[in-house]
């Protein structure tokens, strides 16, 4: 009998071997979910408020520094399924700790890298590591916990996880500018030291009811493929134009691989994508959702920093600080997002975030160049927040809802990767249209000032790197003002642009919603009957 339970317990977790939130390997669960999770979040918030250190300093156009960014979501965002899938078929606990390991070894070349070719190759690698540890944090909750006790742990995980993210650029930024940007990766080394060992000492294995079936590897290569073309055509048209057969040869190609695995994924017996999921009214919409919410906020908190640092005059620190009204709603609301979702139900939940989170993004849109921190940014941030926070949970608890308790694992991975891919490609799109827009006003405003001919071409050399191109100091001291304050409204002018475009996606966003999350269930009032 015990040998029984006993293997049962290392393959599907019973219901009566379930744990709820008070209990002491339920914290120890929280605590390993919450502190893994959160080393992949941290990061990629905490470089968002970096990279404007990085240009700077490694003297990095803004496509090589979305390269940056990309190298490290095109393989988190591709192979996050293939991570979610592994967990359910070896077992979530070995796969979720291979994933930490091989997060903090390339962490630490991250922060060991010479240059920008060597930076991004070694956030490649960090992205494969993320990719194996994101969705087994997620799948661990959904699997351990009693059915009354999940929205909870959600709720608590993504308090915790919404508030280690947000803290990420305060980190970041405070790091950067007084040490080096080079800590920023330094950091996970601590972190993962604390959850593998409570990983192997106190959480015990689990694995999906479907174990033995095959894995997706055709299926993994290809989308990894798709978007890693797609993604060369957008950065790299930025830099040698759409018509360069490079750009049009990557996004053919990309196009190509896309159709090629909807194909192999409709027909091989276990996909990595199971298409059958998205049958669910309420899988599909959770996943959209995932998509545009997470677009719409990296495409944004990839170029704020750059208007804070460059335009605005901040340090690093102070660009980092400029996040806490993020940070307070996120945990506040969060942590109780189980109870409201109970109440309301995620899909109303879900509109209304959206809809606050909308309006936050079109307050960006009213500061000018300085001005109090209170009267420009505290109050966008603050209500972006409480959108968030709002937002969040509901998103989760709607999508693992939807599924089979044995897919969970593949559930998290898919609605991970499209979360990031979604972040993905509005970090490239959103770069190019920067770019187009901020050539756009610059044009203009330097047909207004007579610019000799040989200081317009320094410009035009620089234009790639937008808010940071540097004017000659050796020209007259009025032409030098009116140039720099050109470059700087240019960037302004193209910024609103930007937070208008996440605000719409965002509207968009909680009008899929209305039509595809399921509302809350009315009681049966027929059970006396």
């Amino acid at each position: 009998m015990k040998q029984a339970t006993s293997e049962n317990l290392f393959g599907h977790i019973r219901e009566s071997q379930r744990i709820s939130i008070s209990s002491t390997r339920g914290k120890w669960v929280l605590l390993v979910a919450i502190l893994g999770s959160s080393m992949a979040f941290i990061d990629s918030t905490a470089m968002n408020i970096v990279f404007p250190v990085i240009q700077v300093e490694l003297d990095a156009t803004i496509p090589q520094v979305q390269w940056i960014a990309a190298s490290y979501a095109i393989f988190l965002a591709s192979l996050m399924m293939l991570g979610g899938a592994l967990g359910d078929k070896f077992g979530r606990k070995r796969i979720f700790a291979m994933g930490v390991v091989i997060f903090s070894i390339s962490s630490v070349l991250c922060g060991l890298s010479p240059g920008i070719s060597q930076l991004s190759i070694a956030r490649a690698f960090q992205g494969i590591g993320g990719a194996l540890l994101v969705p087994g944090s997620l799948a661990i909750i959904n699997v351990f916990f009693k059915d009354g006790d999940k929205g909870k742990a959600i709720g608590i995980w993504s308090a915790f996880t919404a508030v280690t993210t947000a803290l990420g650029p305060i980190l970041g930024g405070w790091l950067a500018e007084n040490y080096s940007w080079r800590l920023v990766f330094f950091i996970n080394i601590p972190i993962a030291i604390v959850v593998l060992g409570t990983l192997i000492l106190k959480i015990p294995e689990s694995r999906g009811e479907h174990k033995d079936r095959k894995l997706d590897i055709w299926g993994s290569c290809l989308i990894t493929g798709a978007l890693g073309s797609i993604v060369f055509g957008l950065i790299e048209s930025s830099n040698i134009g759409y018509s360069n057969p490079y750009v049009i040869n990557s996004f053919i190609l990309g196009f190509i691989l896309l159709c090629v695995f909807v194909y192999v994924e409709s027909k091989v017996a276990n996909p990595i994508m199971p298409l059958s999921l998205f049958r669910s009214r309420t899988f599909a919409g959770a996943n959209v959702a995932t998509f545009l919410f997470w677009g719409s906020w990296a495409g944004a908190i990839f170029f704020i920093p750059f208007n804070l640092i460059q335009v605005q005059g901040y340090t690093p620190t102070e660009a980092g600080m400029v996040f806490l009204p993020v940070v307070v709603p996120l945990f506040l609301i969060s942590s109780k997002s189980g109870a409201l979702i109970e109440r309301y139900g995620a899909k109303l939940l879900l509109v209304v975030g959206q809809i606050i989170a909308a309006l936050g993004y079109i307050m960006f849109i009213l500061p000018e160049i300085g001005g109090s921190y209170w009267r420009t940014f505290f109050a966008p941030l603050m209500i972006l927040g409480v959108g968030m926070a709002i937002s969040i949970a509901p998103m989760t608890t709607a999508l693992m809802n939807s599924v089979p308790e044995s897919y969970s694992g593949l559930a998290s991975g898919v609605n991970n990767t499209l979360g990031r891919i979604g972040g993905l490609m509005a970090i490239t799109v959103f770069g190019l249209v920067a770019l187009i827009t901020f050539n756009m006003y610059l044009d203009s405003k330097i047909e207004s000032i007579n610019v000799p001919a040989e200081i317009k071409e320094i410009i035009d050399d620089q234009r790639t790197e937008l808010a940071a191109i540097e004017v000659p100091d050796s020209i007259d001291f009025e032409l030098k003002r009116k140039l720099e304050n050109a470059i700087d409204f240019s960037f302004i002018g193209s910024f609103r642009i930007l937070m208008m475009i996440s605000a719409g996606i965002l509207v968009l966003n909680a009008f899929i919603a209305l039509l595809t999350i399921e509302g809350k269930r009315k009681k049966s009032k027929e059970k006396d009957l």
